[in-house]
């Protein structure tokens, strides 16, 4: 074994990985995996998953020339398209979607037909789903129509289709569903099927949120 090139002659030889290069029979010990914080704008029709029985498209085939092996945090149901971040800081991705830490979650929804106010009052105060109760949204209308109406949505949960079980609570299908933000994370005019790196002040601002600095 060396450490920096020199033979280790000493037990308890203290070293610092990923700052001293350490060898073991010639190889050299790789350091820690770099942490990576990734945005994708999610498509229609794929899963947020590392694999998948049925063969469908998995996000993660999305990803290119990143070295690490990356994680979805949380997941987005198959046929809802936006915001997905992914990840390889466990802690980080825990904290996002642990309920404890109440982090909001905004969606852009397309319902059929023209929603009612009382609907929109509904959802603001909570309705009732098969698991319990949903919780209060901040729900605001973007348009009315006769065929379809758009509304935001913004939750604290996160359980398994909450949104559309919400709008079927209130008597409306939903058409068309996009996550366009996640705690202080906007999606913005990122294309549909591409990723970026997050900035270092939306990490920053995020992990103070859910109490990491």
């Amino acid at each position: 074994m060396t450490i920096n090139g020199r033979p280790v002659t000493s037990p308890g030889t203290s070293v610092i990985w990923g700052v001293d290069m350490i060898r073991v029979d010639g190889r050299e010990i790789p350091g820690p995996s770099g942490r990576t914080y990734l945005m994708l704008n999610k498509p229609f029709g794929y899963i947020c998953s590392l694999s998948d029985p049925q063969g469908r498209p998995l996000v993660i085939d999305l990803i290119k020339d990143i070295p690490h092996r990356l994680y979805p945090v949380g997941r987005l149901d198959f046929d809802t398209m936006g915001l997905l971040l992914l990840t390889n800081d466990g802690e980080w991705a825990h904290r996002l979607t642990h309920p404890r830490y109440e982090v909001s979650r905004t969606y852009k929804v397309t319902v059929e037909g023209g929603i009612t106010d009382g609907a929109i009052t509904r959802l603001r105060r909570g309705v009732m789903l098969e698991d319990g109760p949903s919780g209060p949204s901040k729900t605001t209308l973007v348009r009315r129509g006769n065929t379809r109406s758009i509304i935001r949505v913004t939750i604290t949960g996160g359980r398994s289709r909450q949104v559309r079980r919400m709008m079927e609570a209130v008597g409306f299908g939903v058409v068309h569903l996009i996550r366009v933000s996640f705690g202080n994370i906007q999606l913005g005019d990122l294309k549909v099927g591409r990723y970026r790196h997050l900035e270092q002040g939306e990490v920053t601002d995020s992990k103070r949120l859910v109490g990491m600095t």
